[in-house]
């Protein structure tokens, strides 16, 4: 049998954001199954509400386990009132998942709003979430767990949307900066893990244009399960592997990116047309 984190356990409360859809929901409907309260948090709207009943057949106790909290996240105002009705209506919090993000488009020169909203809510979502509900975490000194979904897109920086890039590769820094506050913390029992998924089958993955399932994406509770998996491992990096790309690849595309400045090469050597060639023999190798 699996290990599991002490924080997963029957009445425990979980709250999770981007839970409207996608991996936030596949996460809500996990927690729900094993018992937890949850709270789903995401813009409110008729997505939230379906959101909310399907997580509540999951839930063992019905709805009086399960909430819907309409908040944009990028509001630290609503974050806040977010933590005062979760404590009042639940109690203490054992598992936060600052899971929501959007993924606009965005290019160097392209419209500033694009950059503000994806900032707004990609980076700053997660660490108001985490500065707002953390201090609470770490004074009821019972097991706990904070989620940070980030992306392989801010480790490898692959061209096209540096704005979604940028907000992930500040997930990556805050969460680790994060987890080491935590570790160091005396008397401390909240860890932290960085969710870094692979391609999945999302809504933003039908904003692309996908209509239906992609052979090589991941449904969101695949990569739920690996996560609690990783959880359990003790893994503080969850670098879910998808049906087109295994862990080996994401290494060897990582080490890669590394070596651009140890090794002096352009940024983004990987598509460089002086460089993607060996980048592409580098990957490959094992």
């Amino acid at each position: 049998m699996t290990a599991t984190h002490p924080a997963f356990k029957p009445h425990n409360v979980a709250v999770v954001t981007g839970a409207a859809s996608g991996i936030g929901l596949a996460a809500a409907r996990h927690f729900a199954s094993i018992g937890m309260a949850v709270v789903l948090v995401d813009l409110e709207g008729d997505a939230l509400a379906k959101a909310l009943q399907d997580v509540t057949t999951h839930a063992p106790g019905g709805a009086a386990d399960v909430a819907a909290i309409g908040t944009d996240v990028s509001k630290p105002d609503e974050i806040e009132a977010l933590e005062r009705t979760v404590l009042q209506r639940f109690g203490r919090v054992h598992v936060l998942m600052n899971n929501a993000g959007i993924q606009p488009g965005s290019s160097i020169f392209g419209p500033q709003a694009n950059w503000n909203n994806v900032f707004a809510v990609n980076l700053l979502g997660v660490v108001n979430g985490t500065r707002i509900f953390g201090p609470a975490m770490i004074a009821h000194g019972e097991p706990a767990l904070i989620i940070n979904t980030g992306s392989k897109q801010g480790i490898t920086m692959p061209p096209g949307d540096p704005a979604y890039n940028v907000a992930k590769a500040g997930v990556k820094a805050f969460t680790e900066a994060l987890q080491h506050e935590l570790r160091t913390t005396q008397g401390c029992a909240v860890a932290a893990h960085l969710l870094i998924p692979g391609f999945v089958y999302t809504g933003l993955t039908i904003a692309s244009g996908a209509t239906e399932k992609p052979a090589g994406a991941w449904t969101p509770e695949e990569t739920i399960a690996f996560m609690m998996e990783s959880i359990g491992r003790g893994d503080f990096y969850i670098l879910c592997p998808d049906n087109e790309v295994d862990r080996a690849t994401d290494e060897r595309r990582m080490l890669w990116t590394a070596g651009d400045i140890v090794e002096n090469r352009p940024p983004l050597s990987r598509w460089h047309p002086d460089h993607a060639e060996a980048a592409k023999a580098f990957i490959a190798k094992r």
